[in-house]
């Protein structure tokens, strides 16, 4: 989602509602810079580029800042930590001059955190919500503030220059009205400063920001989870949390909780919500078939769970979301509750934490010790056999579009999308040589910024990609839930239209400190389905470079799809002479009642089901053989909007002919 960049004074004047303008950070700290091995004005940018955006972004990489820009340090005098999550609050923050001072025409900026509902700062109205006043005790200092762009004010000082140790007071949320917090529960949520200390309309950070915590409403509604396989006799999780109305864990549920649907089950006698408001139990399944059960809190909240399949020989199923953003790039919360939340909320077994490489306030590729901490917290909280955590970033490249690196082990390198030597994905993928990585287009069709699709994914490393996400489906023109601003031609329909083999995954984009869970607030989201035995980092893997894999728009539905003996994902072995039509088979059980059942094939809907309201479905039909280039794939469509995409089967190389024409038996079992 369009987050902030880093610009400059007086540049950020000109951004406007395209671009929060954000403090920019020093590209001579911390290992900053680009390559130089040529410019970028040598290749030919996509229609679809955002050259001015690269323009400003390399720009503001260039400049050097004044010894002044960003000096000095700020922090939070009095005001509410903990603040409630949307909540009016007033904060009043300290700055002190650093060792070069601020000179005369010099400014001080003040950003409260770009995202998710802060009241922007202004001076003018003092009744109006984010009234903020700047004043300093400083004799001969007079300051002029203003809002200079959506969220950012600054002061500039007049009189005399400010020196070494000379204080100014901001009091944000001064007037009656306060100002609102984020409406997403966090720690760490930062108020930004910054400095441009000679006047030269050029700033730097101020290192160190004030940060608070952002606690929960009153709980809202509760979510249950448990895996949607397991064996006979097999003790799975059962996690269970109450949320505030924006999803924020956190919340206080008092007494037991009411568990129904438990026939033949053994699980405690009693379960209670936890101090953070979210639990897991054991429960034994002991027999085989479909199994939901219904949670109700004293105070009436109630939720079921995802449906659960309890049989000898399905496959397992692993929930994942490799794509999701913290605070320190331009999300919400710490990386470890990114985690926390992910596994202890959404009940993930898979997880990523994919923060821009160069977007939102500090850039990770100008600050290495953020990717040190990103690399600490996610190998700490990787645990084989429960949780699955992959280190990641996104490569935010506003010209050939945005990819998240996935690594598989505990170290890989942050790879920029500025630099000049890894600014194409070829060179991304070079960048990656010899490690055990992938990468995954997404948001492809548009929002943000859509895929080159001319440029084919290199087959080493991205063996999927992204469907659906916060942002919307990238499948298809047809697709439900489409993208916003889709572009024709970059859908990924069309990338497989251009022979490109993927497997489909969804992820959520999450911003809000909520994966595996987005699309709660939002929606819309993104779940990937791994269909693996083995939890861990090599079973993930393996699973996604075979393609066993499915996508979802944040539903837990169950998925299975194949043609004659090769399932989702997989390539049929060479056709024999007058081969036979293939048998497709597909099995859904949703999260609600269905209403119908696509059947792809190579660029087209082939065959519709309508489903009449059921939640269990399995159907069978029959289809000519695949030709070369040719693809089939199935979507499922829900009644209350939960949508899958099995990964598309593939012909064998070798396969010639093609037949469109599609015939149908069908034959439905229903409960």
């Amino acid at each position: 989602m369009l987050g902030s960049v880093a610009v400059t004074m007086p540049r950020s004047l000109l951004v406007g509602a395209a671009l929060l303008a954000c403090i920019a950070c020093d590209p001579s700290s911390e290992g900053g810079g680009r390559g130089a091995e040529r410019s970028s004005a040598e290749r030919t940018l996509p229609a679809t580029a955002r050259a001015d955006l690269i323009e400003m972004l390399r720009e503001d990489a260039a400049l050097r800042r004044h010894a002044s820009d960003g000096g000095g340090h700020a922090r939070l005098v009095s005001g509410d930590d903990p603040a409630k999550a949307g909540r009016p609050g007033m904060w009043t923050f300290r700055y002190e001059a650093g060792e070069h001072g601020i000179a005369e025409g010099g400014m001080l900026f003040f950003q409260p955190p770009p995202f998710w509902g802060w009241s922007p700062p202004q001076a003018e109205q003092e009744t109006a919500p984010g009234f903020t006043t700047v004043t300093t005790d400083a004799p001969g200092i007079t300051l002029a503030a203003r809002a200079v762009d959506q969220g950012l004010l600054a002061a500039t000082v007049r009189g005399r220059a400010m020196v070494a140790g000379e204080t100014i007071t901001v009091t944000y949320g001064a007037g009656p009205a306060g100002a609102l917090a984020d409406r997403y529960a966090e720690r760490g949520s930062a108020f930004w400063f910054g400095v441009d200390g000679d006047g030269d309309g050029i700033r730097g950070l101020v290192p160190d920001p004030p940060r608070i915590t952002i606690t929960a409403g009153p709980a809202a509604r509760l979510v249950a989870h448990w895996p949607s396989v397991a064996r006979p006799g097999e003790e799975v999780r059962l996690t269970i949390a109450a949320l505030d109305a924006s999803a924020n864990t956190g919340c206080v549920v008092d007494g037991p909780l009411i568990v129904t649907g438990t026939e033949d089950m053994v699980l405690p006698s009693e379960i209670h919500l936890g101090d953070g408001g979210r639990v897991t139990v054991m429960v034994t399944v002991p027999r085989e078939g479909i199994h939901r059960l219904r949670i109700r809190s004293p105070s009436g909240l109630d939720a079921e769970t995802n449906p659960l399949e309890v049989s000898s020989s399905a496959p397992r199923i692993l929930w994942g979301d490799f794509h999701g953003h913290s605070n320190y790039s331009d999300g919400t919360g710490l990386p470890e509750d990114y985690y926390v939340y992910a596994r202890d909320v959404a009940a993930l077994d898979v997880a990523a934490l994919s923060d821009h490489d160069h977007w939102g306030l500090e850039f990770l590729d100008a600050h290495p010790r953020l990717w040190r901490e990103l690399r600490d917290v996610t190998r700490r909280m990787n645990e084989p056999g429960r949780f699955v955590t992959l280190l990641a970033f996104e490569w935010t490249s506003w010209a050939w579009g945005h990819r998240h690196v996935v690594y598989f082990g505990d170290d890989g390198p942050l790879v920029s999308s500025l630099a000049e030597a890894t600014d194409h994905p070829t060179e991304l993928w070079r960048a990656l040589d010899g490690q055990t990585a992938i990468t995954i287009a997404h948001h492809p069709a548009g929002g943000p910024i859509a895929i080159d699709w001319s440029i084919p994914p290199d087959p080493r490393f991205e063996p999927v990609t992204e469907v659906s996400s916060v942002h919307g489906s990238s499948e298809a023109e047809d697709s439900p839930q489409r993208i916003y601003s889709p572009i024709a031609g970059h859908f990924v329909r069309d990338a497989l239209d251009r022979g490109y083999r993927l497997g489909f995954v969804g992820s959520g984009d999450s911003h809000d400190g909520h994966p595996g869970l987005v699309q709660l607030v939002a929606g819309t989201g993104g779940l990937a389905a791994v269909l693996s035995d083995e939890r861990s980092r090599e079973g993930v893997l393996s699973a996604l470079r075979a393609r066993r894999t499915y996508a979802t728009n944040g539903a837990r539905i169950i998925l299975r799809f194949s043609l004659d003996d090769t399932a989702m994902g997989g390539t049929l072995p060479p056709p024999v002479p007058e081969a036979p039509d293939h048998a497709v088979a597909v099995r859904v059980i949703g999260t609600a009642p269905l209403e119908r059942i696509d059947l792809v094939r190579s660029g087209a809907v082939a065959v519709t089901v309508e489903v009449e309201g059921e939640r269990e479905v399995s159907w069978t039909t029959a289809i000519p053989p695949l030709g070369a280039g040719e693809y089939v794939y199935v979507r499922v469509v829900q009644r209350d909007g939960g949508l899958a995409w099995s990964s598309p089967i593939y012909p064998a190389a070798a396969a010639s002919g093609s037949s469109k024409n599609t015939r149908t038996s069908r034959s439905s079992e229903r409960r």
